[in-house]
């Protein structure tokens, strides 16, 4: 009251608008409202300096956003360009892969046009026939037999539901109890498979899918069962193919050499693929290698789960098709390279981290991994060493261990 009687506006009415902006009780939003609005009535106006700097930067504001506005609109631009000219590129490779390709697949298969057609990644359309033709099917797997193994699951299922379980000729040596905890483990896993795309999980399109093929598999190779990872895997298959095409493709995918090893966890052949990286890791990425061996850090913490799931797991989901795109061109070599490719892609991160965080980061990679410098770090690795290349390296490896285990002194490569 002392205020305002000194002011002499104690009993001066409000105008309607002050009245309005007394009950709303308003607060400027934005800087571009606190330049533009005049003073309330009961304290001075601005002086007429202080309005014109106010009208200045309020027209700065309007000219920084105009530029903004402006190169949002440039990079729109850019990006519907890029999308346009990608979806035409993948157009005219589908043509490519129908017409000249695919119906040419034994002569044409290792030419280099199509190689490079491959590394650039194989249209989604024709993915999964590309796929099948590339891991072919030296066990000669029919529809027939997938859908034989799978009714052997679903009794299989019904027995041990109803605690009837029966030993089969060809599960001799296996007992109910493992034959139990593999298809418990496959419930588990495929609740864990992909979770982000809720396809895979009960009351999903491709659950049933997923868990039929998986327990068609225990039966075909009950000496193999099921081991974590294997879901990933046919999830990929399940999505580039149909059902029984899926199941051919992953029992010939893990009758590979290197998946055999991992997934009957055969140590001695682990140990020599880990031996073998590392002769690449060493010349490829010395500085690295030198800090990881400084830190302990074996290729095992890390290695294990990208080989298990394919990188399926660790990657997302479009750029690992494109590294199985080349994996089934280039086999099990490429597992590896790719390993390499990622620890060159961060290298220089890697080089500051203990063995808690390398391992750690290792184990989740980043989510936002740019797919064509992803492609060139990898490209960037070199798969010889000493004018040797990775299947030399290999083969010289598993040499000397057999060797070793007949107790001759190891040959030094």
């Amino acid at each position: 009251m002392e205020y305002e009687e000194k002011t002499g506006r104690a009993h001066r009415p409000l105008s309607p608008k002050q009245n309005v902006r007394k009950n709303l009780d308003f607060e400027p939003l934005s800087t571009t409202a606190l330049i533009l609005e005049d003073r309330p009535a009961n304290l001075p106006a601005k002086p007429a300096e202080e309005a014109q700097k106010h009208r200045q930067q309020y027209e700065e504001m309007v000219v920084q956003a105009k530029k903004r506005e402006l190169k949002e609109a440039q990079k729109r631009k850019k990006q519907l360009e890029e999308r346009c000219k990608l979806e035409d590129s993948i157009g005219n490779a589908v043509l490519t892969w129908n017409n000249e390709i695919l119906p040419n697949w034994e002569t044409m298969c290792c030419s280099r046009k199509v190689r490079e057609l491959w590394w650039q990644g194989i249209p989604p359309s024709v993915r999964g026939k590309v796929w099948s033709l590339a891991i072919g099917n030296e066990l000669n797997i029919t529809h027939e037999l997938y859908d034989i193994c799978l009714a052997r699951a679903k009794e299989k299922w019904r027995s041990l539901s109803t605690g009837t379980a029966e030993v089969e000729c060809e599960d001799a040596g296996f007992s109910a109890a493992d034959r139990e905890a593999s298809l418990e483990l496959i419930k588990l896993d495929i609740s864990r498979t992909f979770p982000n795309l809720c396809i895979f999980q009960q009351g999903g399109p491709y659950h049933d899918t997923l868990h039929s093929i998986l327990g068609a598999y225990t039966c075909y190779r009950p000496d193999v069962g099921y081991v974590q990872g294997m879901s990933f895997i046919a999830a990929v298959l399940i999505l580039n193919l149909d059902t029984a095409d899926a199941f051919i493709a992953f029992s010939n995918l893990l009758n590979k050499p290197c998946q055999m090893a991992f997934f009957r966890v055969d140590h001695g052949l682990m140990l020599t693929y880990f031996a073998a990286f590392e002769v690449f890791f060493e010349e490829n990425l010395p500085k690295l290698f030198a800090h990881f061996k400084k830190n302990n850090l074996t290729p095992d913490i890390y290695l294990i789960d990208w080989i298990f799931t394919l990188y399926s797991k660790s990657l997302p989901l479009d750029l690992a098709c494109r590294v199985w795109d080349v994996f089934c061109r280039d086999g099990e070599e490429f597992l590896f390279r790719t390993a390499l490719g990622i620890l060159k892609l961060f290298e220089d991160i890697l080089t500051k981290m203990d063995f808690i965080h390398i391992a750690q980061f290792l184990t989740k990679l980043p989510e936002d991994l740019p797919s064509e410098e992803f492609f060139t770090s990898i490209a960037a690795i070199q798969m010889q060493s000493r004018n040797k290349k990775w299947a030399q390296i290999l083969a010289a490896l598993q040499k000397d261990n057999r060797e070793m285990e007949k107790g001759s002194p190891s040959l030094k490569r």
